[in-house]
């Protein structure tokens, strides 16, 4: 691997950890809704979970970078 590809991906790696300390509750949450609905599967149906999700992730990226 060259350091160019290295150094790019340093900074994901970085939020990647980030994300999975801060967000954890909100993904757990996501998750377990997901694992309750995968074998009926409807339009939206995890759609209020995902929002959290998203929102942590994106407060996230915004406090730490």
């Amino acid at each position: 691997m060259n350091s160019a590809t290295t150094n790019s991906t340093k900074p994901l790696r970085r939020f990647a950890v980030s994300a999975t300390t801060t967000c954890a509750a909100q993904a757990e949450v996501y998750g377990k809704c997901i694992l309750a609905t995968y074998t009926d599967v409807k339009k939206d149906a995890c759609k209020e979970e995902f929002a959290k999700f998203g929102a942590c992730l994106r407060e996230t990226l915004k406090k730490k970078w």
